[in-house]
Protein backbone atom coordinates (compact mmCIF):
# COMPACT_ATOMS: atom_id res chain seq x y z
CA UNK A 1 0.00 0.00 0.00
CA UNK A 2 1.25 3.49 -0.84
CA UNK A 3 1.50 5.96 2.02
CA UNK A 4 2.02 9.67 2.47
CA UNK A 5 3.41 11.46 5.51
CA UNK A 6 0.95 13.51 7.59
CA UNK A 7 1.95 15.60 10.58
CA UNK A 8 0.23 16.71 13.80
CA UNK A 9 1.43 18.15 17.11
CA UNK A 10 2.82 14.75 18.14
CA UNK A 11 4.90 14.19 15.04
CA UNK A 12 4.55 12.41 11.71
CA UNK A 13 2.26 9.52 10.75
CA UNK A 14 1.97 7.29 7.69
CA UNK A 15 -1.50 7.61 6.11
CA UNK A 16 -2.75 5.54 3.14
CA UNK A 17 -2.30 7.65 0.03
CA UNK A 18 -5.84 7.11 -1.21
CA UNK A 19 -7.46 8.32 2.03
CA UNK A 20 -8.40 11.89 2.82
CA UNK A 21 -8.01 11.68 6.57
CA UNK A 22 -4.96 13.01 8.40
CA UNK A 23 -2.64 12.19 11.26
CA UNK A 24 -5.12 12.34 14.14
CA UNK A 25 -7.56 10.05 12.37
CA UNK A 26 -4.76 7.60 11.59
CA UNK A 27 -3.62 7.54 15.21
CA UNK A 28 -7.14 6.77 16.37
CA UNK A 29 -7.55 4.12 13.67
CA UNK A 30 -4.40 2.37 14.89
CA UNK A 31 -4.96 2.84 18.62
CA UNK A 32 -8.61 1.74 18.91
CA UNK A 33 -8.91 -1.61 17.19
CA UNK A 34 -11.91 -2.51 19.32
CA UNK A 35 -14.97 -4.33 18.01
CA UNK A 36 -16.52 -3.91 14.60
CA UNK A 37 -18.82 -0.98 15.39
CA UNK A 38 -17.98 2.15 13.39
CA UNK A 39 -19.15 5.69 14.01
CA UNK A 40 -22.70 5.79 12.57
CA UNK A 41 -23.17 7.38 9.17
CA UNK A 42 -25.86 9.61 10.67
CA UNK A 43 -23.24 11.18 12.97
CA UNK A 44 -20.85 11.83 10.09
CA UNK A 45 -23.65 13.46 8.10
CA UNK A 46 -24.65 15.54 11.12
CA UNK A 47 -21.03 16.65 11.47
CA UNK A 48 -21.08 17.77 7.84
CA UNK A 49 -24.15 19.86 8.61
CA UNK A 50 -22.40 21.33 11.67
CA UNK A 51 -19.23 22.17 9.73
CA UNK A 52 -21.14 23.77 6.86
CA UNK A 53 -23.30 25.80 9.23
CA UNK A 54 -20.26 26.85 11.25
CA UNK A 55 -18.41 27.95 8.11
CA UNK A 56 -21.40 29.98 6.96
CA UNK A 57 -21.81 31.58 10.40
CA UNK A 58 -18.10 32.35 10.72
CA UNK A 59 -18.09 33.91 7.25
CA UNK A 60 -21.05 36.16 8.02
CA UNK A 61 -19.51 37.14 11.37
CA UNK A 62 -16.20 38.07 9.72
CA UNK A 63 -14.29 35.24 11.36
CA UNK A 64 -13.59 33.36 8.12
CA UNK A 65 -13.02 34.57 4.57
CA UNK A 66 -15.64 33.76 1.94
CA UNK A 67 -13.34 31.58 -0.18
CA UNK A 68 -12.53 29.23 2.69
CA UNK A 69 -16.13 29.23 3.88
CA UNK A 70 -17.37 28.24 0.42
CA UNK A 71 -14.71 25.53 0.12
CA UNK A 72 -15.72 23.99 3.45
CA UNK A 73 -19.39 24.08 2.43
CA UNK A 74 -18.61 22.42 -0.90
CA UNK A 75 -16.87 19.47 0.76
CA UNK A 76 -19.65 19.15 3.34
CA UNK A 77 -22.10 18.77 0.46
CA UNK A 78 -19.94 15.98 -0.93
CA UNK A 79 -20.05 14.22 2.45
CA UNK A 80 -23.82 14.59 2.60
CA UNK A 81 -24.20 13.18 -0.91
CA UNK A 82 -22.22 10.07 0.08
CA UNK A 83 -19.26 10.76 -2.20
CA UNK A 84 -16.73 10.52 0.64
CA UNK A 85 -18.19 7.59 2.59
CA UNK A 86 -14.95 5.61 2.56
CA UNK A 87 -13.02 8.18 4.55
CA UNK A 88 -14.61 7.84 8.01
CA UNK A 89 -13.17 4.60 9.46
CA UNK A 90 -13.14 5.21 13.18
CA UNK A 91 -14.45 2.90 15.87
CA UNK A 92 -17.27 3.83 18.21
CA UNK A 93 -14.97 2.73 21.02
CA UNK A 94 -12.68 5.77 21.07
CA UNK A 95 -12.36 8.83 23.26
CA UNK A 96 -15.62 9.51 25.07
CA UNK A 97 -15.88 13.06 23.77
CA UNK A 98 -15.74 11.89 20.15
CA UNK A 99 -12.76 14.17 19.55
CA UNK A 100 -11.20 11.83 17.02
CA UNK A 101 -14.35 11.67 14.91
CA UNK A 102 -14.60 15.44 14.99
CA UNK A 103 -10.99 15.62 13.78
CA UNK A 104 -11.66 12.90 11.21
CA UNK A 105 -14.30 15.15 9.66
CA UNK A 106 -12.07 18.23 9.98
CA UNK A 107 -9.16 16.47 8.27
CA UNK A 108 -11.26 15.06 5.43
CA UNK A 109 -12.81 18.46 4.75
CA UNK A 110 -9.43 20.16 4.91
CA UNK A 111 -7.62 17.69 2.63
CA UNK A 112 -10.47 17.43 0.14
CA UNK A 113 -10.90 21.21 0.10
CA UNK A 114 -7.19 21.70 -0.56
CA UNK A 115 -7.35 19.18 -3.40
CA UNK A 116 -10.24 21.12 -4.94
CA UNK A 117 -8.43 24.43 -4.49
CA UNK A 118 -5.14 23.05 -5.79
CA UNK A 119 -3.32 24.59 -2.84
CA UNK A 120 -3.32 24.47 0.96
CA UNK A 121 -6.17 26.82 1.79
CA UNK A 122 -7.70 24.92 4.71
CA UNK A 123 -6.28 23.82 8.05
CA UNK A 124 -8.38 21.25 9.97
CA UNK A 125 -8.20 23.17 13.25
CA UNK A 126 -7.72 26.79 12.27
CA UNK A 127 -10.43 26.91 9.61
CA UNK A 128 -12.72 23.86 9.58
CA UNK A 129 -12.89 23.72 13.38
CA UNK A 130 -12.97 27.51 13.82
CA UNK A 131 -15.07 28.70 16.81
CA UNK A 132 -15.59 25.07 17.76
CA UNK A 133 -14.41 22.32 20.06
CA UNK A 134 -15.08 18.60 19.88
CA UNK A 135 -16.81 19.18 23.20
CA UNK A 136 -19.58 21.22 21.58
CA UNK A 137 -19.57 19.81 18.04
CA UNK A 138 -20.13 16.17 19.02
CA UNK A 139 -23.16 16.81 21.25
CA UNK A 140 -24.49 19.11 18.53
CA UNK A 141 -24.05 16.42 15.87
CA UNK A 142 -25.57 13.90 18.29
CA UNK A 143 -28.72 16.00 18.71
CA UNK A 144 -29.02 16.69 15.00
CA UNK A 145 -28.66 13.01 14.13
CA UNK A 146 -31.15 12.02 16.83
CA UNK A 147 -33.81 14.51 15.76
CA UNK A 148 -33.46 13.79 12.04
CA UNK A 149 -33.50 10.01 12.50
CA UNK A 150 -36.61 10.16 14.67
CA UNK A 151 -38.42 12.59 12.37
CA UNK A 152 -37.43 11.18 9.00
CA UNK A 153 -37.24 7.45 9.67
CA UNK A 154 -38.97 6.42 12.90
CA UNK A 155 -42.08 8.61 12.79
CA UNK A 156 -43.18 7.60 9.26
CA UNK A 157 -42.84 3.89 10.13
CA UNK A 158 -44.71 4.42 13.38
CA UNK A 159 -47.49 6.35 11.67
CA UNK A 160 -47.93 3.72 8.96
CA UNK A 161 -48.26 0.81 11.40
CA UNK A 162 -50.58 2.84 13.63
CA UNK A 163 -52.88 3.55 10.71
CA UNK A 164 -52.91 -0.11 9.71
CA UNK A 165 -54.16 -1.03 13.16
CA UNK A 166 -56.80 1.69 13.12
CA UNK A 167 -58.03 0.43 9.76
CA UNK A 168 -58.19 -3.16 11.03
CA UNK A 169 -60.03 -1.91 14.10
CA UNK A 170 -62.71 -0.38 11.88
CA UNK A 171 -62.86 -3.43 9.62
CA UNK A 172 -63.50 -5.76 12.54
CA UNK A 173 -65.60 -3.45 14.69
CA UNK A 174 -68.62 -5.82 14.72
CA UNK A 175 -66.90 -9.16 15.32
CA UNK A 176 -67.62 -10.18 18.91
CA UNK A 177 -65.08 -12.52 20.49
CA UNK A 178 -64.02 -13.69 23.89
CA UNK A 179 -61.72 -11.41 25.83
CA UNK A 180 -58.78 -12.77 27.80
CA UNK A 181 -57.12 -11.62 31.01
CA UNK A 182 -54.34 -13.49 32.85
CA UNK A 183 -54.28 -15.80 29.78
CA UNK A 184 -57.74 -16.97 30.91
CA UNK A 185 -61.16 -16.47 29.31
CA UNK A 186 -62.81 -13.16 30.14
CA UNK A 187 -65.92 -11.25 29.09
CA UNK A 188 -66.59 -10.50 25.40
CA UNK A 189 -64.91 -7.80 23.39
CA UNK A 190 -64.98 -7.00 19.70
CA UNK A 191 -61.95 -7.77 17.60
CA UNK A 192 -62.03 -4.12 16.58
CA UNK A 193 -61.84 -3.02 20.21
CA UNK A 194 -58.92 -5.36 20.83
CA UNK A 195 -56.96 -4.06 17.85
CA UNK A 196 -57.83 -0.45 18.69
CA UNK A 197 -55.60 -0.77 21.75
CA UNK A 198 -52.66 -1.54 19.48
CA UNK A 199 -53.26 1.59 17.42
CA UNK A 200 -53.66 3.70 20.54
CA UNK A 201 -50.38 2.44 22.01
CA UNK A 202 -48.53 3.63 18.94
CA UNK A 203 -50.44 6.91 18.90
CA UNK A 204 -49.44 7.62 22.52
CA UNK A 205 -45.77 6.94 21.74
CA UNK A 206 -45.99 9.15 18.67
CA UNK A 207 -47.39 12.05 20.70
CA UNK A 208 -44.78 11.56 23.43
CA UNK A 209 -41.97 11.71 20.87
CA UNK A 210 -43.35 14.89 19.33
CA UNK A 211 -43.70 16.57 22.73
CA UNK A 212 -40.31 15.65 24.10
CA UNK A 213 -38.19 15.90 20.97
CA UNK A 214 -37.99 19.63 21.70
CA UNK A 215 -35.26 18.98 24.29
CA UNK A 216 -32.96 17.65 21.56
CA UNK A 217 -33.46 20.74 19.41
CA UNK A 218 -31.19 22.70 21.76
CA UNK A 219 -27.62 22.71 20.42
CA UNK A 220 -24.35 22.97 22.33
CA UNK A 221 -22.49 24.63 19.45
CA UNK A 222 -20.99 27.92 20.64
CA UNK A 223 -19.98 26.57 24.04
CA UNK A 224 -16.56 25.44 22.76
CA UNK A 225 -14.41 23.62 25.35
CA UNK A 226 -16.26 24.01 28.65
CA UNK A 227 -19.36 26.05 27.85
CA UNK A 228 -17.87 29.55 28.11
CA UNK A 229 -17.63 30.08 24.35
CA UNK A 230 -13.89 30.77 24.41
CA UNK A 231 -12.48 31.62 20.93
CA UNK A 232 -15.96 31.91 19.40
CA UNK A 233 -17.86 35.04 18.34
CA UNK A 234 -20.61 35.89 20.87
CA UNK A 235 -23.25 35.42 18.15
CA UNK A 236 -21.75 32.23 16.72
CA UNK A 237 -24.01 29.78 18.60
CA UNK A 238 -27.25 31.50 17.66
CA UNK A 239 -26.25 32.09 14.04
CA UNK A 240 -25.01 28.53 13.63
CA UNK A 241 -28.27 27.14 14.99
CA UNK A 242 -30.17 29.26 12.46
CA UNK A 243 -28.00 27.87 9.66
CA UNK A 244 -28.51 24.29 10.90
CA UNK A 245 -32.26 24.82 10.95
CA UNK A 246 -32.14 26.10 7.37
CA UNK A 247 -29.95 23.20 6.21
CA UNK A 248 -32.07 20.48 7.84
CA UNK A 249 -35.55 21.93 7.38
CA UNK A 250 -36.45 21.28 10.99
CA UNK A 251 -36.32 23.43 14.12
CA UNK A 252 -33.11 23.86 16.09
CA UNK A 253 -31.97 26.54 18.51
CA UNK A 254 -28.85 27.41 20.45
CA UNK A 255 -28.94 26.00 23.97
CA UNK A 256 -29.54 28.79 26.51
CA UNK A 257 -27.14 27.16 28.98
CA UNK A 258 -24.06 25.74 27.26
CA UNK A 259 -22.68 24.29 30.50
CA UNK A 260 -25.71 22.02 30.65
CA UNK A 261 -25.54 21.35 26.91
CA UNK A 262 -21.96 20.04 27.15
CA UNK A 263 -22.19 18.03 30.35
CA UNK A 264 -25.72 16.58 30.41
CA UNK A 265 -27.33 14.10 28.04
CA UNK A 266 -30.68 14.01 29.82
CA UNK A 267 -32.57 14.74 26.59
CA UNK A 268 -31.15 11.57 25.05
CA UNK A 269 -32.26 9.55 28.06
CA UNK A 270 -35.76 11.01 27.87
CA UNK A 271 -36.26 10.28 24.18
CA UNK A 272 -34.69 6.84 24.39
CA UNK A 273 -37.02 6.15 27.31
CA UNK A 274 -39.90 6.75 24.89
CA UNK A 275 -38.21 4.39 22.41
CA UNK A 276 -38.14 1.81 25.21
CA UNK A 277 -41.84 2.43 25.86
CA UNK A 278 -42.50 1.96 22.15
CA UNK A 279 -40.51 -1.28 22.24
CA UNK A 280 -42.57 -2.46 25.20
CA UNK A 281 -45.80 -1.75 23.33
CA UNK A 282 -44.56 -3.42 20.15
CA UNK A 283 -43.49 -6.47 22.13
CA UNK A 284 -47.00 -6.73 23.60
CA UNK A 285 -48.59 -6.29 20.17
CA UNK A 286 -46.35 -8.88 18.52
CA UNK A 287 -47.05 -11.35 21.31
CA UNK A 288 -50.81 -10.78 20.98
CA UNK A 289 -50.59 -11.39 17.25
CA UNK A 290 -48.66 -14.63 17.57
CA UNK A 291 -50.86 -15.92 20.40
CA UNK A 292 -54.07 -15.11 18.54
CA UNK A 293 -52.75 -16.66 15.32
CA UNK A 294 -51.30 -19.73 17.07
CA UNK A 295 -52.25 -23.10 15.67
CA UNK A 296 -53.40 -23.53 13.00
CA UNK A 297 -55.45 -26.31 14.64
CA UNK A 298 -54.18 -26.69 18.17
CA UNK A 299 -53.79 -23.07 19.24
CA UNK A 300 -56.12 -20.10 19.66
CA UNK A 301 -56.32 -19.59 15.91
CA UNK A 302 -58.64 -16.58 15.92
CA UNK A 303 -56.44 -14.66 13.48
CA UNK A 304 -54.63 -15.66 10.34
CA UNK A 305 -51.41 -13.93 9.32
CA UNK A 306 -49.52 -14.02 6.02
CA UNK A 307 -47.46 -17.11 5.30
CA UNK A 308 -44.11 -15.73 4.16
CA UNK A 309 -41.68 -18.65 4.22
CA UNK A 310 -41.40 -22.28 5.35
CA UNK A 311 -41.05 -22.50 9.10
CA UNK A 312 -39.24 -25.74 9.66
CA UNK A 313 -36.37 -27.73 8.19
CA UNK A 314 -37.98 -30.99 9.36
CA UNK A 315 -41.74 -30.43 9.66
CA UNK A 316 -43.30 -30.10 6.19
CA UNK A 317 -45.92 -27.41 5.76
CA UNK A 318 -45.14 -25.64 9.03
CA UNK A 319 -45.36 -21.84 8.95
CA UNK A 320 -44.20 -19.65 11.83
CA UNK A 321 -44.94 -16.06 12.97
CA UNK A 322 -41.51 -14.91 11.86
CA UNK A 323 -42.28 -11.21 11.59
CA UNK A 324 -43.53 -11.18 15.17
CA UNK A 325 -40.38 -12.96 16.30
CA UNK A 326 -38.10 -10.51 14.49
CA UNK A 327 -39.99 -7.57 15.98
CA UNK A 328 -39.75 -8.95 19.51
CA UNK A 329 -36.00 -9.49 19.18
CA UNK A 330 -35.62 -5.87 18.08
CA UNK A 331 -37.63 -4.79 21.11
CA UNK A 332 -35.32 -6.75 23.40
CA UNK A 333 -32.29 -5.08 21.83
CA UNK A 334 -33.81 -1.61 22.29
CA UNK A 335 -34.52 -2.35 25.94
CA UNK A 336 -30.89 -3.38 26.38
CA UNK A 337 -29.74 -0.24 24.59
CA UNK A 338 -31.75 1.82 27.05
CA UNK A 339 -29.60 0.55 29.90
CA UNK A 340 -26.45 1.58 28.03
CA UNK A 341 -27.92 5.01 27.23
CA UNK A 342 -28.87 5.58 30.87
CA UNK A 343 -25.44 4.60 32.15
CA UNK A 344 -23.70 6.60 29.43
CA UNK A 345 -25.68 9.73 30.18
CA UNK A 346 -24.79 9.48 33.88
CA UNK A 347 -21.10 9.96 33.07
CA UNK A 348 -21.12 13.74 32.84
CA UNK A 349 -17.99 14.46 34.84
CA UNK A 350 -17.71 18.19 35.56
CA UNK A 351 -18.00 20.09 32.23
CA UNK A 352 -18.30 17.18 29.78
CA UNK A 353 -20.06 13.88 29.19
CA UNK A 354 -17.48 11.35 28.03
CA UNK A 355 -19.68 8.51 26.79
CA UNK A 356 -21.05 10.26 23.73
CA UNK A 357 -20.00 7.76 21.02
CA UNK A 358 -21.75 5.04 23.04
CA UNK A 359 -24.87 7.19 23.28
CA UNK A 360 -24.78 7.91 19.56
CA UNK A 361 -24.37 4.28 18.56
CA UNK A 362 -27.06 2.86 20.83
CA UNK A 363 -29.60 5.61 20.25
CA UNK A 364 -29.30 5.46 16.47
CA UNK A 365 -29.32 1.67 16.45
CA UNK A 366 -32.57 1.72 18.42
CA UNK A 367 -34.18 4.20 16.01
CA UNK A 368 -33.05 2.29 12.93
CA UNK A 369 -34.05 -1.11 14.28
CA UNK A 370 -37.48 0.06 15.42
CA UNK A 371 -38.19 1.85 12.16
CA UNK A 372 -37.07 -1.08 10.00
CA UNK A 373 -38.87 -3.63 12.15
CA UNK A 374 -42.13 -1.68 12.13
CA UNK A 375 -41.92 -1.30 8.36
CA UNK A 376 -41.26 -5.02 7.94
CA UNK A 377 -43.96 -6.06 10.41
CA UNK A 378 -46.50 -3.79 8.77
CA UNK A 379 -45.68 -4.83 5.21
CA UNK A 380 -45.25 -8.57 5.81
CA UNK A 381 -47.72 -9.21 8.62
CA UNK A 382 -50.06 -6.50 9.93
CA UNK A 383 -51.66 -5.52 6.63
CA UNK A 384 -52.50 -9.17 6.03
CA UNK A 385 -54.11 -9.93 9.40
CA UNK A 386 -57.53 -11.54 8.92
CA UNK A 387 -60.12 -12.77 11.35
CA UNK A 388 -61.10 -16.45 11.44
CA UNK A 389 -64.76 -15.93 12.23
CA UNK A 390 -65.70 -19.58 12.70
CA UNK A 391 -63.02 -20.05 15.36
CA UNK A 392 -63.93 -16.77 17.05
CA UNK A 393 -67.60 -17.79 17.16
CA UNK A 394 -66.82 -21.24 18.54
CA UNK A 395 -64.56 -19.89 21.28
CA UNK A 396 -67.11 -17.26 22.26
CA UNK A 397 -69.89 -19.81 22.58
CA UNK A 398 -67.73 -22.00 24.81
CA UNK A 399 -66.64 -19.18 27.11
CA UNK A 400 -67.85 -19.60 30.68
CA UNK A 401 -67.23 -15.93 31.39
CA UNK A 402 -70.46 -15.05 29.57
CA UNK A 403 -71.90 -15.83 33.00
CA UNK A 404 -70.82 -12.32 34.05
CA UNK A 405 -73.96 -11.01 32.34
CA UNK A 406 -76.01 -12.81 34.99
CA UNK A 407 -74.57 -10.79 37.89
CA UNK A 408 -77.30 -8.10 37.78
CA UNK A 409 -80.02 -10.81 37.75
CA UNK A 410 -78.94 -13.53 40.18
CA UNK A 411 -75.91 -12.00 41.91
CA UNK A 412 -72.20 -12.76 41.84
CA UNK A 413 -72.22 -15.83 44.09
CA UNK A 414 -75.02 -17.67 42.27
CA UNK A 415 -73.44 -16.75 38.92
CA UNK A 416 -70.15 -18.25 40.14
CA UNK A 417 -72.01 -21.41 41.16
CA UNK A 418 -73.50 -21.62 37.65
CA UNK A 419 -70.07 -21.27 36.02
CA UNK A 420 -68.46 -23.89 38.25
CA UNK A 421 -71.30 -26.36 37.71
CA UNK A 422 -71.11 -25.86 33.94
CA UNK A 423 -67.34 -26.40 33.94
CA UNK A 424 -67.40 -29.37 36.30
CA UNK A 425 -70.25 -31.21 34.57
CA UNK A 426 -69.45 -30.11 31.01
CA UNK A 427 -72.76 -28.28 30.65
CA UNK A 428 -73.66 -25.08 28.88
CA UNK A 429 -74.27 -22.06 31.09
CA UNK A 430 -77.90 -22.17 30.10
CA UNK A 431 -78.24 -25.82 31.14
CA UNK A 432 -76.50 -25.14 34.45
CA UNK A 433 -78.58 -22.11 35.43
CA UNK A 434 -81.84 -23.92 34.57
CA UNK A 435 -80.83 -27.04 36.53
CA UNK A 436 -80.01 -24.88 39.54
CA UNK A 437 -83.40 -23.23 39.24
CA UNK A 438 -82.06 -19.69 39.18
CA UNK A 439 -83.49 -18.70 35.79
CA UNK A 440 -85.64 -20.02 33.00
CA UNK A 441 -84.10 -20.75 29.64
CA UNK A 442 -86.01 -17.85 28.14
CA UNK A 443 -84.75 -15.42 30.80
CA UNK A 444 -81.18 -16.65 30.22
CA UNK A 445 -81.41 -16.03 26.49
CA UNK A 446 -82.55 -12.47 27.11
CA UNK A 447 -79.82 -11.79 29.68
CA UNK A 448 -76.85 -13.37 27.91
CA UNK A 449 -76.38 -11.65 24.56
CA UNK A 450 -72.65 -11.37 23.78
CA UNK A 451 -73.26 -8.43 21.43
CA UNK A 452 -74.72 -6.50 24.38
CA UNK A 453 -71.71 -7.24 26.57
CA UNK A 454 -69.13 -5.22 24.65
CA UNK A 455 -70.32 -1.87 26.00
CA UNK A 456 -71.54 -0.53 29.40
CA UNK A 457 -74.46 -2.12 31.25
CA UNK A 458 -77.47 -2.88 29.07
CA UNK A 459 -79.98 -4.72 31.28
CA UNK A 460 -83.05 -6.25 29.71
CA UNK A 461 -85.49 -7.31 32.38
Amino acid sequence: MDYRIEKDTMGTVHVPKDKLWGAQTQRSYENFKIGIEKMPKEIIEAFAIVKKAAAQANTELGMLDEERGALIAQVCDEILSGQLDGHFPLSVWQTGSGTQSNMNVNEVISNRGNAIAGEKKLHPNDHVNKSQSSNDTFPTALHIAAVLSVEKKLMPALDTLKNTFYRLSEDYADIVKTGRTHLQDATPITLGQEISAWGEMLSKCEMALKRNLEDLRELALGGTAVGTGLNAHPDFGEKSAQKIEALTGTAFMTAPNKFHALSSRDGMVLIHGILKALAADLLKIANDVRWLSSGPRCGIGELSIPENEPGSSIMPGKVNPTQAEALTMVCAQVMGNDVAVGIGASQGNFQLNVYMPLLAYNFLQSVNLLADAMDSFNRNCAVGIKSRNEVIKSNLEKSLMLVTALNPYIGYEKAAEVAKKAYRENLTLKEAVVQLGYMTGEAFDKAVVPEDMVHPLNMQK
